[in-house]
């Protein structure tokens, strides 16, 4: 069994002394997902919730195996994290993309593929003979449904302003989860980029009330927020500190925006707005450990550059002072 928990090499453990091949023997327990016999699946493990929508993006481990091969022709099984896949644009397979809109989050199934629903008769040389049955076993780690996404984006920016204002939330919120899973995955680049279109989806929209604008302020606090930790992750501290202070002219008196901005300052050396920022963070949350933390770096730095200063200075004043030598 791999690390992620996918058993590998079944084409060679199903030795027997009958006329069935393995994958025949292994679609004995297999069932028919589709009526006519080109697609089997069995479930090892089940899932929950619903299943994987049309037009999602899945995050799954998966293996493609050949008969009678102990390795796989394709793996995302060795990957930390595996990539988020669209529907219909990078999932290409046609069996695996309907085969994984019968699959639940945390699911792993196998599945059989007759060639039409894989690589077909012409195969995938050098790797796939021809009219090859290939196996894929499959592991949903997650997904998340970008169709609303995708509908929205191809509006136009009329269109976009009439739909309700939930609908623009629900895409949003779908947004920002992608960019928080591109960043727990330390995709910096791409968490940045679903971010920043969340953003501009927002500021895009034309408000109508206080009440519309104050929801909108709320939707864009932890964007903000989450732009600001991402651009200092990518070693942007000056950006990081903009969306900071973005965060905090929508609220002023938010522990983590004054926390980001003193990150920031810290990071640019200008030890004494970082000091003001993280007190005053630091009054909000006194127990915090990360802001006790940075703001003790902090003072040392700051206590460093002075004595750096000065030392700088009564040089500079000695050599003022020395006799001029004739």
């Amino acid at each position: 069994m791999s690390r992620n928990g996918l058993i590998t090499g079944m084409g060679m453990r199903l030795t027997t002394t009958s006329t069935l091949s393995p994958f025949e023997q292994l679609g004995l327990h297999m069932y028919d997902i589709l009526g006519d016999g080109g697609i089997l699946k069995e479930v090892v493990r089940s899932g929950e919730g619903p299943p994987v929508p049309q037009n999602a993006s899945v995050i799954m481990y998966y293996s493609g195996y050949l008969e009678y091969s102990s390795h796989p022709f394709e793996s995302t099984a060795h990957l930390k994290y595996p990539p988020m896949m669209k529907l219909g644009r990078d999932v290409t397979l046609a069996g695996l993309e309907l085969g994984l809109l019968t699959m639940k989050k945390g699911e792993f199934s196998r599945f059989l593929f007759d060639p039409q629903y894989a690589y077909g008769e012409m195969g995938c040389p050098p790797l796939i003979p021809a009219a090859a049955t290939v196996l894929y076993e499959v592991q949903i780690v997650d997904y998340l449904d970008s169709g609303q996404v995708d509908e929205f984006i191809s509006m136009s920016p009329e269109e976009q302003n009439s739909v309700p204002l939930s609908t623009l939330f629900e895409v949003i919120n779908t947004l920002r989860s992608f960019g928080n899973r591109c960043f727990n995955q330390s995709r910096y680049g791409h968490a940045k980029d679903r971010y920043k279109q969340a953003v501009t989806l927002l500021r895009n929209k034309n408000e109508q009330s206080e009440l519309e604008t104050e929801k909108m302020n709320v939707a864009l606090l932890p964007l903000y927020l989450n732009l600001s930790f991402t651009e200092l992750r990518l070693e942007s501290p000056q950006k990081a500190l903009k969306y900071g202070k973005k965060a905090l002219e929508i609220d002023s008196a938010n522990t983590k925006a004054l926390f980001r901005c003193g990150q920031a300052y810290y990071e640019l050396g200008e030890y004494e707005s970082a000091q003001d920022c993280l007190m005053a963070a630091q009054s909000k949350k006194p127990l915090d450990s990360n802001i006790n933390n940075l703001l003790k770096k902090v003072a040392l730095a700051f206590k460093d550059s002075l004595d750096k200063e000065k030392d700088m200075c009564l040089k500079m004043f000695s050599k003022l002072r020395s006799p001029v030598q004739t």
